[in-house]
């Protein structure tokens, strides 16, 4: 008999052999014959069937004679090998890329057609890869399989649990070569480097600006579109960054999750503690380079240089007045619009600085004082 002489009457594919004809059929019938004893999966082939009874065994016959492992099926051990003899056989047409194994070749192929054959049945979502479907559509079900035995915190990723883990173990196997830091996440030693490099791969096509991180590309983007997608659920604020609803969520709990391990005075953010901390310890990291003045804060540094440069960048719109800080700007526009925001709490006056205020109360002291010396 001729080859391929046996011709599937549902498709157009042949077959040289009867027995592999009739294992095709069954992908268009979906007949499953062979059935594990053991659960209740069923297999179109009798090797699937094998295969899988060894995940319930454990038994793995196909041992590796260059180190001690050893695997279930014989292509997983014709896999592995080639991590020894560092064969890539599937070469990609398009560019030079090879690959171990097939399936990744085909993933990778994708990455030039642009194919995203595994599509959400919830969302308009398509993925090139099964499994980033498979994640992705967890955040449809919150379906978190992968919990963790030393706290009960689950996980919707399997590498997000590795990564918790961390936390607990204080394993950080990710390690500079540049410095001696090390870090949990093999993402944030890449975010890390490019502090050494001066890598910003992430550029802005509205303005010039690059950034090292692409969520300071995201967040940097909504300057330009105003876009601010997190909204308080308290008052109407909304705010471009996430991290900034939390800060600004604290002004109604009133919460100061930061504490000074040297005083009793907490914060609601962590850089007023770190500020609040040079207080104690007296140091002034941000140095003037035009004369020997240091300050604790970078913004007092910004404003002091530019009493050497003269620069007044905050213009009163009403008049033709500069001023070199925004304070300034804010006190000085109080004389047009009449404001006055500080209140006395003990008579009715009212100022429009905080200072005058100061002042005006020491009046009231002054008095008392005097009433209790009659």
């Amino acid at each position: 008999m001729e080859k391929n002489s046996y011709l599937c009457d549902v498709c157009d594919k042949s077959f040289s052999q009867i027995g592999n004809l009739m294992i095709h059929r069954r992908t268009h019938t979906g007949e499953k014959p062979y059935a594990c004893d053991i659960c209740d999966k069923s297999f179109s082939q009798s090797c699937s069937l094998t295969n899988h009874k060894r995940t319930h065994t454990g038994e793995k016959p196909y041992a590796c004679d260059i180190c001690d492992k050893s695997f279930a099926r014989s292509d997983s051990l014709t896999n592995h090998k080639r991590t020894h003899t560092g064969e890539k056989p599937y070469a990609c047409d398009i560019c030079d890329k090879s690959f171990v194994l097939s399936g990744s070749l085909t993933k990778h192929k994708r990455t030039h057609t642009g194919e995203k054959p595994y599509a959400c049945d919830i969302c308009d979502k398509s993925f090139a890869v099964s499994g980033s479907l498979t994640k992705h559509q967890r955040t449809h079900t919150g379906e978190k399989p992968y919990a963790c035995d030393i706290c009960d915190k689950s996980f919707s990723t399997s590498s997000s649990l590795t990564t918790h883990r961390r936390t607990h173990i204080g394993e950080k196997p990710y390690v500079c070569d540049v410095c001696d830091k090390s870090f949990s996440q093999s993402g944030n030693l890449t975010k890390h480097q490019r502090t050494h490099t001066g890598e910003k791969p992430y550029a802005c096509d509205i303005c010039d600006k690059s950034f090292a991180v692409s969520d300071s590309l995201t967040n940097h983007k909504r300057t330009h579109t105003g876009e601010k997608p997190y909204a308080c659920d308290v008052c109407d604020k909304s705010f471009s960054q996430s991290c900034s609803l939390t800060n600004h969520k604290r002004t109604h709990t009133g919460e100061k999750p930061y504490a000074c391990d040297i005083c009793d005075k907490s914060f609601a953010l962590s850089d007023s503690l770190t500020k609040h901390k040079r207080t104690h310890t007296g140091e002034k990291p941000y140095a003037c380079d035009i004369c020997d003045k240091s300050f604790a804060i970078s913004n007092n540094l910004t404003n002091h240089q530019r009493t050497h440069t003269g620069e007044k960048p905050y213009a009163c719109d009403i008049c033709d007045k500069s001023f070199a800080i925004r304070n300034d700007l804010t006190k000085h526009q109080r004389t047009h619009t009449g404001e006055k925001p500080y209140a006395c709490d003990i008579c009715d006056k009212s100022f429009s600085t905080s200072s005058s205020l100061t002042t005006h109360r020491r009046t009231h002291t002054v008095k008392m004082e005097l009433r209790t010396s009659l």
